[in-house]
């Protein structure tokens, strides 16, 4: 190949780079929000609500997929009462339950407004005596404007046991 040929494939390879990066859209962002939850299952037993905060990265992978981080924090507030299982009933005051997740999260676009997900990863325990576990939380949002995402997702912690619960959340985007 010739000089010539080769500075012309590398000029239209640079203006071709420069006209892909014009149309893509960027849509990585920073999301903040809060869920309220209602305990499912053996958890409750033990909480009948619970309150927590929301923090992820999302970067735009693609016009229909989105991949980032999740963390946050889950607080379910222990009852008092009594438990049964089998035979033996339990009676006492049941603890907070409190977790920081640290989890990996996919977005789902089959429309703008709608999207799919779920975050992946590991909940550390918070209060003394949890020993945290795995998370999952699938969850199903629909944006409410540009920039505020109304959600409703499940939330299992499992360890030796199961904790889970279904919550609704509101998500900021800046």
């Amino acid at each position: 190949m010739n000089k010539k040929t080769v500075v012309l494939v590398v000029v239209a390879f640079i203006a071709f780079s420069f006209l892909s990066m014009a149309q893509y859209v960027d849509r990585s962002s920073f999301k903040a929000g809060v869920h309220a939850g209602l305990p499912i299952g053996d958890a409750s037993d033990f909480s009948s609500f619970s309150l927590g905060l929301d923090l992820a990265y999302h970067w735009g992978v693609s016009e229909l997929f989105d991949a980032g981080l999740a963390t946050g924090f889950i607080n379910a507030f222990g009852e008092t009462g009594s438990v049964t299982v089998g035979e033996i009933t339990v009676e006492g005051e049941f603890e907070d339950f409190q977790i920081v997740p640290l989890a990996a999260a996919i977005r789902l676009y089959p429309t703008y407004d709608f999207k799919l997900g779920a975050d992946v990863g590991y909940a550390v325990g918070i209060n003394e005596g949890n020993e945290g576990g795995f998370y999952l939380r699938p969850s199903v949002g629909y944006n409410i404007s540009g920039n505020t995402e109304l959600n409703v997702s499940y939330i299992n912690v499992s360890n030796d046991g199961n904790f889970s619960m279904v919550a609704l959340g509101v998500l900021f985007l800046f």
